[in-house]
Parts: structure tokens; C-alpha cells; sequence
């Protein structure tokens, strides 16, 4: 899969892990990130959480920021009057009850506002380096694809990946899978033609005629 990613360009990468680049895998601001990425395309969340922490530097000064202002930095985001109340409640929670630490445990995080296994998982790996696997759209489109599970919600996606993968690679599910569904596995006219796994692949087996499974030269 991360062969084919490189097969003709550099894929684009992930708004989570361009964050966690910039910003040292700061478990604050990768849990603020998550919950602002909710329905909103990468380019966007990138350019927002930046902006967000070059006004605001910590979980401090956002927990007592004007949520006029914070709607302001972000209002380019679906869902922003929303979303700028939950991480300024999130930020306040932090400040108040977990003394500006976040909690690394699943069950504590999904007590906080607006956040959910995905967003939980997504803290815990690219906030902790923790094994969990966030299943978002991509992932679970992916691994149902392919075969590794069958499953119709995320919830049972993350549960059979758990039983389905090593451990060990836990933390790197997401974004693998996130880069292959933004640069090849696309929702709408994927690219087979570029994917290594196509002949393992249940969809491209179903979806393409059999008259053309090897008789097409596809290009690596």
C-alpha cells in the first residue's frame, strides 16, 4: 500500500500528521485539530489550527479567549459556532479538571466535549504515540474494500481491524489508510489502476468485468 502511495508522485499527506509534524505531537493541540477536522477537507483544518495556535498558544488562553474571536479565526470550517464552543469548553475541562494535561486513556477523553472513538483514537496515536486505530471514512471504506473486514459502521470497523492486525502497527492504520483513500482508493473512481492490492481487492474483483481483470497494463 505505502509502495503504491509513491508509485507516480508525492502523496499528499495528512492534515494530522502535518500537525503532529509541526507541532511535536503536542496532544493538545492534535485533539483540538481532530475535533476541528469533523467534515472538513484537510487543506482547511491545516490552515485553521495554525492560525488557531499562532492567536491562541495553549490550552490557557483558549479556555479563556472571546468565542467571538475563536469564531472568527475558523468561521472558514463547516459547523464553526459549534465547534468553537466545544474546544473552548474542551480547553476550559483541561485547564479546570486535568490541569492542562490531556487524558491519555479512552475513557477519559470521550467524556470530553465532541469527542468521539475516532477523534479519542486519533489523540492517543498522533498525541501519545499510543496503539489505537481512529477509523474515519477512509478507513473504513478501505479495509471493507479490500476484505479485511465487512462490517456497515466504524465502530465494528476498529473492532475487527483490532483483531484482524498486529498490534505493533496500530499506529500507523490511520494515516496509511487516509493517504491511500485522499491519493488512490478514492471514494468516487478510484484508482485502480495505480493500486498494488487489486488483486486482492473484493471491490475491483466485483466492479471491474472479467474480460478486463489482466488484459489491462496498468502502470506502477
Amino acid at each position: 500500500m505505502e509502495a503504491a502511495l509513491y508509485s507516480t508522485r508525492p502523496p499528499r499527506i495528512t492534515a494530522l500528521e502535518s500537525l503532529r509534524s509541526e507541532e511535536g505531537s503536542d496532544p493538545f493541540k492534535i485533539l483540538i485539530g481532530t475535533i476541528l477536522s469533523a467534515r472538513t477537507r484537510d487543506e482547511s483544518t491545516t490552515k485553521i489550527v495554525h492560525d488557531l495556535f499562532l492567536r491562541f498558544k495553549n490550552n490557557k488562553e483558549l479556555a479563556e479567549a472571546n468565542l467571538d474571536e475563536i469564531k472568527q479565526i475558523i468561521r472558514s470550517i463547516g459547523f464553526y459556532n459549534v465547534k468553537a464552543e466545544r474546544i473552548q469548553d474542551v480547553s476550559r475541562i483541561i485547564t479546570k479538571e486535568y490541569e492542562g494535561k490531556v487524558p491519555e486513556s479512552v475513557e477519559k477523553l470521550l467524556q470530553l466535549p465532541g469527542v468521539g472513538r475516532k477523534t479519542a483514537n486519533c489523540v492517543l496515536v498522533y498525541g501519545f504515540n499510543k496503539p489505537a486505530i481512529p477509523v474515519d471514512v477512509h478507513v473504513h471504506r478501505i479495509s471493507n474494500r479490500i476484505g479485511i473486514v465487512n462490517t456497515k459502521i466504524p465502530e465494528m470497523t476498529e473492532i475487527e481491524l483490532t483483531k484482524a492486525t498486529s498490534r505493533k502497527d496500530w499506529t500507523r492504520i490511520n494515516n496509511t489508510f487516509v493517504m491511500y483513500g485522499q491519493n488512490i482508493c478514492l471514494p468516487r473512481h478510484p484508482r485502480c489502476d495505480l493500486c498494488q492490492l487489486k488483486n486482492e481487492c473484493n471491490y475491483y474483483q466485483e466492479k471491474i468485468p472479467e474480460s478486463k481483470i489482466g488484459q489491462t497494463n496498468y502502470s506502477h
